[in-house]
């Protein structure tokens, strides 16, 4: 039986983001990226010849791309920073006290516990995944998607799914 994917890439999926990694005992500096994504589905071909239209995935893909593009991403689920939220602004208190005030629109929150790449591609691939069953059903059988940071340095998260 042959297996099928298709992908899209780097060069339609870019986005430019501020963010920092805090944990317990660290804070990076407040910094930016041009992120690129690639979005990688598989499965079976079904009767229209796809595994999933190339326009369709490109547009869910650029879409949630862009949620992100040009904000701030801040981590809902961290266990070291205190965000506090108003219809203006949005405050972030770090554990070794540094703080933050972000204008409200600049500001894009992830269910993440940490904004790293690897959470990054995580949360894209959920909600790719989550819109692909609208066009797609459940003939796909794996979403992969890779964030890479700078040139040369990639994260990758991968779901097995719907396999029947």
């Amino acid at each position: 039986m042959a297996f099928f994917s298709v992908a899209i890439g780097q060069e339609h999926l870019r986005f430019t983001a501020a963010h920092f990694i805090a944990f317990r005992g660290f804070r990076e500096p407040l910094h930016g990226h041009t992120y690129q994504a690639r979005v990688t589905v598989s499965g079976p071909v079904g009767p229209d010849g796809y595994v999933v239209d190339f326009l369709a995935l490109k547009k869910i893909a650029e879409e949630e791309v862009a949620r992100l593009h040009f904000r701030t991403l801040l981590p809902q689920q961290s266990d070291c920073l205190v965000i506090e939220e108003s219809a203006a602004q949005v405050a972030v208190h770090c554990e070794d006290g540094a703080y933050f005030v972000f204008p409200r629109g600049d500001v894009y929150f992830l269910p993440v516990v940490h904004s790293s790449s690897e959470e990054i591609a995580q949360y894209l691939l959920a909600r790719i995944r989550e819109r692909l069953r609208d066009v797609r059903g459940s003939s796909i059988q794996t979403i992969e998607v890779m964030i890479e940071d700078i040139p040369g340095q990639e994260a990758v998260c991968r779901e097995d799914f719907f396999v029947r």
